[in-house]
């Protein structure tokens, strides 16, 4: 059994408004942007700092240790129930020279340390408007199985958000997003992607703010290394044909994965099968922008869930959120009850309101869900 040597719980911060840009493309950025980059970053950290203690006090560390104990042993026995072939076959050796077969739940899910992330606010150019309402993201994709385990507090109360909705997205294995059809999106003529709606999916967080979907390890596209994608949804109303409506984004951000890991995933089929040149975290640029000059750790905490990567990873971060800030994502597809459809709209990822940062340019404020 495997494990990764971190386990400190990393908090992601608020966004800081950038223009869309699509893959592998370097936006242009101004003094102006830098100005509010700096200042989010000093507001972002004073807040996040009076928070630690809160954590503490009101037990939200421990039930987030609790829950990942959860998870990790529900999974661990999905995997235990093998014939004996398979485990007479598995090699057992912990890599970790840490870890022993006496280390505890409680040391290997600690939080003993907080570090901050500050995700730079883009969705990408393939954000789909109007995803399901549903935790189970997988369909019938092949790769490596990722439960996602994400806490949401606000970085004003430093409390759990409760039915926050937050929408998730990524590639597939071989790089392909699904309900696009567009130029560096896989095969063009292939128009039926525009429907599928793989790996995308938007879930309710309980009253600890936490929120768990059923994924996979994202593969990879040109100018771009591994990544997750998520907005936050507040005040929305859940239709009858399980999408949202209404409300607004107060959180745009992308989350990574350790430069070794994604490595080791990359030499597994049906990843090894992308002929793409691999962008790494260190060549990315929207890694770059959150981690340089700054106290940023945009990196998801994991653990393997058995000996093999086919076994499954557990990865969990939590996102502190301006929750009176409101971002107008910029969207060119839309989810429908008749499928997807080509439709442009949002604004330029750019935020209005929020504590310690100026009014980005071009945001409407609002986020309509059809």
């Amino acid at each position: 059994m495997r494990f990764t040597a971190l386990w400190n719980v990393c908090l992601v911060g608020m966004t800081i408004p950038f223009a869309l840009a699509h893959p592998g493309e370097h936006e242009k950025h101004d003094a102006r942007a830098e100005m509010m980059k700096r200042e989010f970053r000093k507001h972002t950290r004073r807040g996040l700092e009076k928070c630690a203690k809160r954590f503490e006090a009101n037990g939200l560390n421990a039930r987030a240790e609790a829950r990942r104990r959860s998870l990790y042993d529900l999974h661990r026995r999905r995997v235990a129930a093998r014939d004996t072939s398979d485990v007479l076959a598995t090699s057992h050796l912990v890599d970790d020279s840490s870890i022993t077969a006496d280390t505890s739940a409680d040391s290997l899910f600690s939080s003993s340390s907080t570090c901050v992330l500050n995700p730079e606010g883009e969705t990408g150019p393939f954000y789909v408007k109007g995803e399901l309402v549903r935790s189970e993201l997988r369909e019938s994709q092949e790769g490596v199985p990722v439960i996602f385990d994400v806490q949401f507090v606000d970085v004003n109360t430093c409390e759990g958000i409760e039915d926050l909705y937050a929408d998730i997205w990524n590639c597939n294995a071989t790089g392909v997003y699904s309900g696009v059809v567009s130029q560096g999106n896989g095969n063009t003529a292939d128009t039926s992607n525009i429907d599928a709606t793989f790996l995308r999916g938007i879930q309710a967080t309980d009253s600890d703010g936490v929120v768990s979907f059923d994924t996979l390890f994202p593969g990879h596209y040109s100018g771009r290394t591994t990544h997750h994608h998520i907005v936050a949804h507040l005040n929305v109303t859940v239709l009858s044909n399980g999408t949202i409506t209404g409300g607004t984004v107060a959180h745009i951000g992308q989350l990574f994965w350790d430069q070794d890991l994604i490595t080791e995933v990359e030499a597994t089929s049906p990843y090894s099968t992308n002929t793409v040149t691999l962008t790494t975290n260190a060549e990315d640029r929207v890694f770059s922008d959150e981690t340089e000059g700054t106290t940023s750790d945009p990196v998801l905490n994991y653990v393997w869930l058995g000996d093999n990567l086919s076994d499954g990873l557990l990865g969990w971060t939590t996102v502190a959120v301006d929750t009176s800030a409101t971002y107008d994502p910029n969207y060119s597809f839309v989810y429908t009850a008749s499928g997807g459809v080509a439709e442009s709209g949002g604004g330029s990822d750019s935020v209005s309101g929020g504590s310690g940062s100026s009014s980005g340019p071009g945001g409407s404020g609002g986020s309509p869900f059809a």
